[in-house]
């Protein structure tokens, strides 16, 4: 597939999902949500689009698409690993979590793995705080977690 080609099927795909969310009101953010469902990730070439679809500046879009840590704008690994960095989690042993996390994957917060297996993000509450220290696999919460549940989480996330 040529680049060219690419690029069409983004300007196709996410135009479809602009097409059917710029009407609702506050569009911006159902709409990134959407076309990096599509994608993974919010493609450079697709924020061009949503200004004009939604007669914004790209650097309005830019900048609301970088202030959210959700948003990536490259490919995740199969697996993204987000561990809570907020107060709570870090008053129960989450900087230590993160660093053997980190150690045990070789990666660093905002990298995947070299095998594609896993991104590792920060988030900064997953709302589960008398369960601390916590973090999300997939989608799937995790409290309570410890030296063996961290170990657990990252053999789970590199099958």
């Amino acid at each position: 597939m040529s680049l060219n080609q690419a690029a069409g099927d983004v300007a196709t795909r996410a135009g479809t999902i602009i097409d059917n969310m710029k009407s609702m009101e506050g569009p911006l953010l159902p709409i990134l949500h959407g076309i990096q469902e599509e994608f993974g990730y919010v493609p450079q070439d697709a924020l061009p689009l949503i200004a004009k679809a939604l007669n914004l500046s790209r650097a309005e879009v830019h900048g609301v698409m970088t202030f959210y840590h959700d948003y990536r704008d490259h490919p995740a690994g199969r697996h993204v690993l987000k561990l809570c960095r907020a107060e709570a989690c870090q008053s129960m042993g989450g900087d230590a979590l993160a660093e053997r996390i980190k150690r045990l994957l070789g990666i660093d917060f905002h990298q995947t793995t070299l095998d594609g297996s896993v991104t590792l993000e920060p988030v900064y509450c997953l709302g589960l705080c008398a369960c601390a220290p916590a973090a999300m696999l997939d989608g799937e919460i995790y409290g309570r977690l410890d030296d063996e549940g961290a170990d657990d989480l990252v053999k789970e996330a590199r099958q």
